[in-house]
This record gives structure tokens, C-alpha cells and sequence, in this order.
């Protein structure tokens, strides 16, 4: 295993500056052609905003990341995210701010194990496999719901979550930057992380390098699935409900945030500093569009390209004998 990680270092070197400076140039132009536009979008309260409204993006984008640095794809983490909210407004009130967090983390990592075992047991792709999840979750989450918005009287959850300790910036933000700060040391001061880039860079060089290829890929969807449900929980103390449509924008903006920071999609590239990087991008577009007063439709279409030139740049083609 000592192999490993000096393996990933190279390939992580050999995509570093452009991965980092795109992100960052893109950056720099939006916030000067939306600030020029509009002066109000560069303010203090509106820098609160955006923090505010990408916190859960930015935690169901690292969930994302962890699974797409082993060359996997989660395409349930929305539905996952409605799904662990509105658990969390059930139980509130019985069970308090502890044990509806505790249902959250737990139904997550435990939809995540059954997603990572469907994967490797059964060797069916991810992509199919969190597809057919995405709808099980949506018709759970329904069915649950009613199609209704669940409310609860617990004012602990909504006080913790949108409250401020420190330097009167909401926790939610705080949340979502140390959620950030713990993943990326787990990517690169940990055998978990070394591992994770490893299945990444190749599956099978990793297995006869003595990785114990079937735990970690699981391992991956569990953490993955837990991240969801903490982002579920505390999506629903932001709102002050559990709605049945909390997360339905998750999973493209997860995405494009994922791909645009620069990790490849192909897995072994990039890691959780990057993806808040591409949270970033992504949560300054949405807001800069609606301060600006673009449409939804119009803003669904600039994401779909942005996905693709993302894509285009960060994808490792080396994988790739033929393009389908």
C-alpha cells in the first residue's frame, strides 16, 4: 500500500492548477459581472445569503464527492435528503433534537448500505442502483408525507440550525465549513481517504495492492447516506418543516458543484476542498441570477451547460479506451 498515495499525489498534481485556478477565475467574473449589474449582490447580508442557501448543498455535494472519488456515482442523495427531513420533522417532537438527528445519520448510512451492497454484491452500476433508490425514496418519502408539509412545535432544531453563535454568522454555515474541514482531512490524513483515491485511480490495481476493495466501496455509500441525513436534518430545521419537495434541486446543483470544483467524474481526482470550491461557483450563479431576476427555466438551462463544460474539463479520458 505504500505505492498508493505517492500514485495518487501525481495524478492529483497533474490536474492541480486546472482544477483550482478555473473554479477561482470563475469566481472572480461572476462575482464582478453580478456585483456591476446589481450593486446590492456585493454585500455583507448578501454574502449571509448565499452561505445560507448553499449549506445543505454544500454537505449533500461533499456526500456526492465521496462517492465519485472511487469512480462511483449517488444519484439518490436528493430524494435521501426529503426523505431524512421529513423523519426528522416526525420524530422531533417525541424523540428531540438528539434522536431526530440520530434517525437522520442512521436511515441515511442505512440507504447507503444497501445502495453500497447492491453495488458490489450484486454488481449492478451505481448509476442504476441510486437511480431505482432516487425513486424508492421519492414514493417512501410521499407516502409518508402525504404529500404534505410536516410540521412540528420543537423550536431547538430551527434556533440550532439558523441561530449564530459565533461572529453572527448562522450555524447552518458553520456546519456545512467544518463538515468541509473534517472531509478533507479524512481525504488526506487518513488510510479512508488513501483508500477512496485508490478505488478511484483503479479498481483493480487497488485489490492487488491489498485494498479490501468491497468494504470501502460499501464504507463510501454509508458515509455518504449519513452526510444526506444530517443534511436532511438540517435542512428541516432551516425551513421549519419536512416538505416533500425539499430536495428535489439537490441532485443537479450537487452535481454541477461536484464536477465544476474538479473532481472527475471518473473517479481518483479531486476531494472535498475542491467541492466547496464548485459549491461556491454554483451558489453564486443561482443567487446572482435571482438577484438579477433570471428566470428558473433560463437558470436550469445556464447549470445543464455548465455540467457539461465541467465535465469536459475534469474528466480523466486516460480511463477511457473509447468514448459511448
Amino acid at each position: 500500500m505504500a505505492e498508493i498515495p505517492a500514485t495518487v499525489a501525481k495524478k492529483q498534481g497533474d490536474f492541480n492548477l486546472r482544477t483550482i485556478v478555473l473554479p477561482v477565475i470563475a469566481i472572480v467574473v461572476l462575482v464582478a459581472y453580478f456585483s456591476y449589474v446589481n450593486p446590492l449582490f456585493f454585500s455583507a447580508s448578501n454574502a449571509l445569503n448565499i452561505g445560507r442557501q448553499s449549506s445543505v448543498l454544500l454537505m449533500v455535494a461533499l456526500a456526492g464527492t465521496v462517492v465519485i472519488l472511487i469512480g462511483s456515482i449517488d444519484l439518490s442523495v436528493g430524494a435521501l435528503v426529503t426523505l431524512t427531513g421529513i423523519l426528522a420533522a416526525l420524530t422531533v417532537d417525541r424523540f428531540g433534537l438528539a434522536g431526530a438527528t440520530l434517525v437522520g445519520i442512521g436511515v441515511g448510512a442505512l440507504v447507503g448500505l444497501v445502495n453500497g451492497s447492491l453495488v458490489t454484491m450484486l454488481k449492478v452500476p451505481s448509476f442504476l442502483v441510486t437511480l431505482g433508490m432516487l425513486s424508492i425514496l421519492s414514493g417512501v418519502a410521499n407516502q409518508i408525507s402525504q404529500g404534505q408539509s410536516i410540521l412540528f412545535t420543537d423550536s431547538l432544531l430551527p434556533d440550532l440550525v439558523n441561530g449564530s453563535f459565533v461572529l453572527g454568522i448562522p450555524n447552518v454555515i458553520w456546519f456545512a465549513l467544518i463538515a468541509t474541514a473534517v472531509l478533507t482531512v479524512v481525504a488526506f490524513r487518513t488510510k479512508l481517504g488513501r483508500y477512496l483515491y485508490a478505488l478511484g485511480g483503479g479498481e483493480i490495481v487497488a485489490s492487488h495492492a491489498g485494498v479490501p476493495v468491497t468494504f470501502y466501496k460499501i464504507l463510501a455509500f454509508v458515509l455518504a447516506g449519513g452526510i444526506c441525513g444530517l443534511a436532511g436534518v438540517m435542512l428541516t430545521g432551516q425551513v421549519g418543516a419536512g416538505t416533500p419537495t425539499a430536495g428535489s434541486s439537490l441532485l443537479l446543483n450537487s452535481i454541477a458543484a461536484v464536477v465544476m470544483g474538479g473532481t472527475a467524474l471518473s473517479g481518483g481526482i479531486g476531494g472535498p476542498h475542491r467541492t466547496f470550491l464548485g459549491v461556491l461557483v454554483i451558489a453564486i450563479l443561482t443567487n446572482g441570477m435571482d438577484v438579477t431576476e433570471v428566470n428558473s427555466f433560463t437558470q436550469d438551462i445556464v447549470k445543464g451547460f455548465v455540467i457539461i463544460l465541467a465535465v469536459s474539463l475534469t474528466i480523466d479520458r486516460s480511463k477511457y479506451l473509447f468514448i459511448k
